[in-house]
């Protein structure tokens, strides 16, 4: 039969050399960033802009070059779309960086596996040849199993560093995109909270005027409209390797490792395909981010997931917040000049409660009728410690409302007042938040500070674990199949000792 033919050991170690070639060339991390362009030096990324309807207007493609990749839909024709995690193309040329990978996957699980079936077919239909070995095919594939076996253990290591470090990086980053997403929502629920009670405050049955409250109602929700919502470990990765010692158990056994080791090396050369495909898309988002941050007024594949409302848009919602400000501390102010400083007679009911002793200091308002920044003038109380002041100009009423005691604020015109200062604020506080949030300057100052702080860990450690799994597919491939034959030529070895000293024995007695 053709199976019977036995193959040579020296065959048996060229296949495996040539194997190894073939690997380095295809798999390492140069020749796979080089043969799809999947990874390309820092240094060599730039911007590129396009012009526009005759250059009115810009468009930014973001990480160009460092996009310019084949695209399999296209007949590997190379895309030059830029990062767009909408865009089906870019997916698809991202995911074809690790398609080597995927397809030694698949070639060593069908080809191996191939082998397996015609070893078992072999040791079940041909007669077997117990005698003779190759000393040098049995030197060297144990010189070279020890050096894969090394090599398998230095790529653990640096998997294993790596993947702590990516890990820990990884967790670094999201601990920080979320305690940022915590902050955003924690402000926008204050700022929904003050807008809401803003339309509620009154003083003395005095609200703000019905035009102010519409704005409100209209600016809370361009607030919420604007789609600035820039929020999103790894498990441990097991890699098991055999060393030469599994020679020496028994034969079964031996050949149940292989077939765990067969697939166990499919799984990991599809991790390594996995990881160099999420390292380039992680280089890619970072130089995305870095540029869309360095550019904008550009048109970007970003605006589609971040939709920045325009400048003019941005300082509408600042406007209405100041305006808001400025009619509640005029409301209030009204109120303290006209009825609680003036002594009016005791036929002014409901104005009069019987007001006396020093005047209410007036509140401070932040800003001019123009809308511009206001200093406070000699005598006035601002906003922060308006409550505190006032609290000395409280009286004690009766049971219809009249002060009887010093003072000149009831506590029900006192608790008005407290919450129209809170409110004003507010939404004095929150405003330079809003115009940021709306503007998205709040999601490119996070991005600035991940593209600095977190993406150089993030692409470094991201190549670490890929660059580990690379080492360690490589080497325990190789020293699978050289344990197959270092097995098999230790078995013939001593099979052809016992047999050269039973000769010897025979030959002995025979004399």
């Amino acid at each position: 039969m053709m199976f019977c033919a036995k193959m040579k050991p020296s065959s048996f170690l060229m296949l495996t050399t040539l194997i190894l070639v073939f690997l380095w060339f295809f798999s390492s991390p140069g020749a796979a960033d080089a043969a799809e362009n999947g990874v390309v030096p820092w240094g060599s990324q730039r911007s590129v802009l396009e012009g526009i309807n005759g250059g009115n207007s810009t468009s930014l493609v973001l990480a160009k070059d460092r996009t310019h990749r084949k695209d399999p839909q296209e007949d590997l024709k190379y895309y030059t779309g830029g990062w767009n995690i909408s865009n089906d193309h870019y997916i698809a040329s991202v995911l074809y960086t690790g398609s080597t990978l995927f397809l030694i996957a698949a070639f060593w699980f069908v080809a191996f596996g191939i082998f397996l079936l015609l070893v078992s077919m072999y040791v079940c239909c041909c007669r077997r040849r117990r005698y003779g070995y190759s000393r040098f095919a049995y030197a060297l594939s144990l010189v070279l199993l020890t050096v894969f076996t090394i090599a398998a253990i230095i790529g653990s290591v640096i998997l294993y560093t790596g993947q702590e470090k990516f890990h820990d990086s990884t967790k670094s980053t999201l601990d920080y995109v979320l305690g940022q997403a915590d902050s955003t929502v924690s402000n926008l629920k204050n700022v929904s909270n003050y807008l809401t009670a803003a339309k509620k405050v009154g003083v003395d049955q005095v609200f703000l005027p019905q035009d102010v409250q519409n704005n409100i109602d209209k600016e809370a929700n361009s607030h919420y409209s604007c789609g600035c919502d820039a929020c999103p470990g790894f498990p441990r990765l097991p890699v098991i390797y055999f060393g030469p010692a599994v020679s020496r158990v028994h034969v079964s056994a031996i050949w149940t490792l292989v077939v765990i080791g067969w697939i166990l090396i499919a799984i990991t050369f599809i991790l390594c395909g996995i990881f160099l495909v999420l390292h380039n898309v992680m280089g890619d988002t970072c130089v995305a981010m870095n540029e869309w941050v360095n550019n904008p007024t550009a048109h970007t594949a970003l605006d589609d997931i971040i939709p920045c409302v325009d400048p003019a848009t941005a300082q509408e919602a600042l406007s209405q917040s100041e305006e808001v400000t400025f009619q509640m501390v005029r409301l209030v102010n009204g109120i303290i000049a006209n009825i609680s400083n003036v002594n009016l007679p005791p036929n002014a009911r409901p104005l009069y409660y019987n007001q006396s002793g020093p005047l209410v200091p007036l509140l401070c308002n932040p800003y001019n009728a123009d809308k511009t920044d206001r200093t406070c003038a000699t005598g006035e109380v601002d906003l922060s410690n308006a409550t505190q002041v006032w609290r000395n100009y409280k009286c004690q009423v009766s049971s219809n409302n009249i002060c009887t005691t010093v003072g000149r604020l009831t506590p029900g015109m006192y608790d008005q007042m407290s919450g129209a200062v809170n409110v004003s604020y507010g939404l004095y506080h929150y405003g330079p938040f809003l115009t940021n949030l709306v503007d998205c300057t709040f999601v490119r100052e996070t991005f600035t500070t991940i593209h600095k702080d977190h993406c150089p860990d993030l692409r470094r450690y991201s190549r670490w674990v890929y660059i580990g799994l690379n080492m360690v597919s490589d080497a325990v491939m190789l020293s699978l199949i050289l344990w197959v034959l270092y097995a098999r030529e230790r078995r013939h070895r001593k099979y052809t000792k016992l047999v050269d000293a039973t000769s010897a024995q025979t030959s002995f007695e025979s004399k």
